[in-house]
């Protein structure tokens, strides 16, 4: 192999390594930027906030899996699971107001963040999840 080959070789090498590294630094400063500029309370909703004009102009999405879905849920509630919600964001509007869930609010609450650090500011996880919302919710249909 001669020195013009190494050092292709190298280039690329160097390229593939650098292409995760540069990646994994975006999405910090994108992280970081969206930490820097929210409000302490942004992103949640508590179940005691929902009344009957937030159940009827919200979507609901539930993140659990499509067992627990089954079992019960928010009537009117959509499936998307936690993990899945960057991979199906074009289900998610823009225009209205959307509230994931999910038992208690922690597996919502990642997705939430991963949703608003991608731009989605109209998406919140509504703290204390399904669990809460039976417990105490303003309104109920």
């Amino acid at each position: 192999m001669t020195l013009k080959h190494l050092m292709a070789v190298a280039t690329v090498a160097l390229g593939l390594h650098a292409a995760p590294v540069m990646a994994q630094e975006t999405a910090i400063e994108a992280m970081q930027e969206y930490l820097m500029f929210q409000d302490y309370e942004s992103g949640i909703i508590l179940p005691q906030q929902i009344d009957q004009g937030v159940f009827e102009t919200a979507l609901f999405v539930d993140t659990r899996d499509a067992g627990q879905f089954d079992t019960e849920t928010i009537p009117g509630a959509v499936n998307i699971e936690w993990r899945e919600v960057l991979d199906r964001i074009d289900e998610i509007p823009e225009d209205r107001m959307t509230i994931l869930f999910c038992n208690t609010g922690s597996l919502s609450a990642q997705a939430t963040f991963a949703l608003r650090v991608a731009g989605r500011s109209n998406v919140v996880v509504m703290q204390t999840g399904i669990i809460g919302w039976k417990q105490d919710a303003a309104w109920k249909p």
